[in-house]
């Protein structure tokens, strides 16, 4: 008979990356990111602290396993991604961490995407230098 794995969802979005944040409830303190370990996928310690910081200011970062499947992006849009989802996953897990990951700031959505590019122009507001003569 297969076990059924029991853990709470949350996704997080930032630019254009998306990250689905699994938390499981075992004690073992794992935290994968696409299949790879958390200091394989990404070297930077500053990455790696922006990834944890949600499950860092409500626990001690052991009682759950984590899973991420991340995609799009760059590798900081990603980790800001990882960190609203797992923010999310922890409001559902517990209603009690509402309080402490909003004063944080850990809830909000950062919306500020790159624009778009329009006719006429270089870039989206770059235009050519206009000349008198």
């Amino acid at each position: 008979m297969a076990t059924v794995e029991k853990y709470i969802e949350g996704v997080g979005r930032r630019k254009r990356a998306i990250a689905r944040v699994r938390l499981i409830p075992d004690g073992k303190g794992d935290f994968r990111i696409n299949g790879k370990k958390l200091a394989e996928y990404t070297p930077q310690d500053v990455l790696r602290h922006t990834a944890m910081e949600a499950l860092r200011a409500v626990t001690t970062g052991k009682e759950f396993s984590v899973s991420v499947q991340v995609s799009g992006g760059g590798i900081t849009g990603q980790a800001e991604a990882i960190r609203l989802g797992s923010a999310r996953a922890l409001i559902v897990h517990d209603r009690e961490h509402r309080g402490a990951l909003k004063k944080a700031g850990f809830l909000k959505r950062d919306a500020r995407v790159k624009e778009r590019y329009k006719f006429g122009l270089k870039k989206a507001r770059k235009s050519s230098q206009w000349s008198k003569r």
